[in-house]
């Protein structure tokens, strides 16, 4: 119920349906798309994230309900051939529903925005199309690369695993500037990424557009070079306290590939297990450790978001032969993030779950037993009277209908 009442508040599923295409001759359609965009993304927030789930789901008296059907769903066959039909035009207008939904989430202009980048590692499961071997997690991958805002997502865009980490960031970055400066001219935007995004050219871009930045720097020699002295004073602190000691400066660097000398925070850690120094890249003013505790690191949050997606929504689960059916499969689970982080966001705020994962918010608040009886009128849920979250159920269920 909470899923369908997310959707309904969203339009989301009804958004997807608007502008995808469907080839199929109309008098032959027993399914109608929308319908089958809802039966998986439901599937895949309430934790079915097979296909062959939904040929005993599909019975379901609850699942035909929420789908706002009265009849047995599609079967793992029909859902797979929505799948396979997806191409190049299905990711970019799944992407544009994503980013028109978090704008319209804001009753009214944010004054900042900060654009988390991140990619992560996809294990395949055969032998699918774009495979390829990725040295630093030792396995065959993909390596879709995710845009949050917050907790909201953006972007979920899948790549093959023989690039670098930071490919196609600028474009997207380029794109999503663009539209959320339409949105709102005067919002500040943020970017914010680990070292594996410090591209010069990505800097650039940033700098010419009055985008800001923060962005993490792998160290080297020259870097530890011009930390040295910080280096060496947080050692003789150390030494001095018996204290972990933390010191933060300013340097400036540009590599040999740049187009000019940059700004960069470089942090001098030293403790029992030694030194530990990180350096960070940014067009942000102000206090150095500021920076880098309040800002920086607030990335690592993201890191949640992601392992969200990955465990808790199986973002892993492209197991297609065809690269944009798994591309479609990674935007299945994204649509269920989104609704799953509406309900977390609307119904949930200020409450005990208002930090919940998704697997949290699943157990004890989607998937409940209860006994199903629907006639011609009218369809009961009876729940039972020991149920421990009853008042908050109520409480979310009123939320996301006062919209």
């Amino acid at each position: 119920m909470l899923l369908r009442q997310a959707d309904h508040r969203l339009g989301l599923t009804e958004a997807f349906n608007a502008v995808l295409p469907d080839p199929r001759d109309p008098d032959a359609i027993v399914h109608q798309q929308l319908d089958l965009l809802r039966q998986r993304i439901y599937g895949i927030a309430a934790g079915y994230e097979d296909l062959n789930d939904h040929d005993t789901l599909r019975h379901d008296l609850l699942w035909q309900s929420v789908v706002e059907r009265d009849q047995a769903l599609a079967s793992s066959p029909t859902l797979c051939r929505l799948e396979g039909r997806a191409n190049r035009a299905t990711a970019v207008a799944m992407h544009r529903v994503l980013i028109e939904r978090f704008i319209a989430s804001f009753a009214q202009a944010p004054a900042e925005l900060v654009l988390d980048f991140d990619a992560t590692d996809d294990r395949i499961h055969g032998l699918q199309e774009g495979r390829f071997y990725h040295g630093y997690y030792g396995d065959w991958c993909f390596l879709p690369l995710y845009v949050f805002c917050g907790d909201q997502l953006l972007v979920s865009y899948l790549r093959r695993s023989n690039i670098g980490a930071a490919k196609h960031a600028r474009a997207i970055l380029k794109l999503l500037v663009m539209r959320l400066r339409q949105a709102w001219p005067q919002v500040k935007i943020v970017v914010r990424g680990d070292s594996g995004f410090c591209r010069w050219r990505m800097l650039q871009w940033c700098e010419r557009h009055g985008v800001k930045y923060v962005i993490g720097v792998a160290q080297n020699p020259r870097l530890l070079r011009g930390a040295r002295k910080l280096m060496n004073q947080a050692a003789a602190n150390h030494e001095q306290s018996g204290h972990k000691q933390r010191l933060f400066g300013w340097i400036e660097y540009a590599a040999k590939t740049w187009d000019r000398t940059r700004r960069v925070i470089a942090k001098a850690e030293h403790s029992e297990q030694g030194s530990n120094p990180r350096f960070v890249v940014t067009n942000l003013d102000g206090d150095a450790q500021a920076i880098y505790d309040q800002i920086y690191c607030a990335r690592g949050e993201m890191e949640n978001r992601i392992k969200e997606q990955q465990l808790g929504l199986f973002a892993d689960r492209t197991s297609c032969h065809g690269w944009w059916a798994n591309q479609f499969r990674l935007l299945l689970s994204s649509a269920a993030y989104v609704l799953v982080e509406t309900i977390r966001r609307i119904g949930l705020q200020g409450t005990e779950l208002c930090k919940a994962q998704v697997t949290t918010i699943r157990l004890k608040l989607l998937k409940i037993g209860t006994i199903i009886v629907r006639n011609t009128r009218r369809i009961r849920m009876m729940f039972s009277s020991a149920y421990p979250y009853r008042d908050l159920l109520h409480i979310v269920l009123g939320r996301l209908n006062s919209a």
